[in-house]
């Protein structure tokens, strides 16, 4: 099995480009085994991608998480499927289907952006307290679950503890969520850290949280409306930006995207 290797913004993944009937397997197996840092390649997640129909911008896309759960939405790993849509078939603009639901991907030299689509938000949701210090937890569904919390200096938040505590939060059952702890650092500006559901785990970013983030972020009057850049843990900062005929509903969320490597799987 031939693979590569690719990261958006430092989040990773293993990649195969497959078929059609590749994409309703079941890798939940293989995501664990490729994806183990130590015995694997090692990745956040594993994506199938594959061609669809007659169509030749129309990818369908396969994500499953580190710990072999299916994600319904992954911003960096969507944005890795466009990057090699690119080398593969020369595409810049293209439509990637993940989960049944249809995203934009735009590859521009290096930056490649590709649409999340955002569903219910709730503010204060819960509270969750961490060294006696109580913190409110808004969610945004962006593809998938998220919570954001918005602290005073993220630096200083324990994400890996903290974070596990609340991804299994009573109030996030059955499935728990993605949690993320935001700082303004300025009206476009934010920093970010993300505790993943699924890799369990901090992650260097997250495309779907840094969308949530700024949805969360800005109805709280932390940001502007318009374009904002999201600091993340790798140090490569992702941009989000409203999508202009769809206010509200639809975000951009672009940056980066890096070949590492390229083997097979004996």
């Amino acid at each position: 099995m031939k693979f590569r290797k690719l990261h958006g913004a430092g989040n990773d993944f293993v990649l195969l480009a497959g078929t059609p009937e590749d994409l309703s397997k079941d890798w939940s197996s293989t995501a664990q085994t490729l994806c183990s840092r130590r015995t694997g390649i090692g990745a956040d997640g594993f994506v199938v991608s594959a061609l669809l129909g007659n169509a030749p911008d129309l990818i369908g896309v396969a994500c499953f998480n580190a710990d072999g759960s299916i994600a319904t939405m992954c911003g960096n790993a969507l944005r890795c499927v466009a990057l090699c849509a690119t080398e593969d078939y020369a595409l810049r603009d293209m439509t990637l289907v993940m989960s049944g639901v249809k995203h934009t991907a735009l590859v521009r030299d290096t930056k490649v952006e590709v649409t999340a689509e955002v569903g219910a938000v709730d503010l204060r949701l819960f509270e969750a307290v961490w060294n006696s210090r109580p913190f409110w937890f808004d969610s945004a569904h962006t593809g998938t679950e998220h919570v954001v919390a918005a602290v005073e200096d993220v630096d200083a938040v324990d994400a890996a503890a903290f974070g596990h505590l609340v991804r299994h939060h009573p109030q996030l059952a059955p499935i728990g969520s993605n949690v993320n702890f935001i700082q303004a650092t300025g009206p476009s500006e934010l920093k970010i850290r993300t505790y993943e559901r699924g890799v369990e785990a901090e992650t260097l970013s997250c495309g779907s949280g840094a969308v949530a983030a700024v949805v969360i972020a800005s109805q709280r009057g932390l940001v502007g409306k318009g374009e904002v850049t999201v600091h993340n843990e790798s140090g490569t900062p992702l941009t989000v930006r409203p999508h202009w005929d769809r206010p509200g509903r639809t975000y951009w969320v672009g940056g980066p995207v890096t070949n590492v490597f390229e083997g097979v799987v004996a």
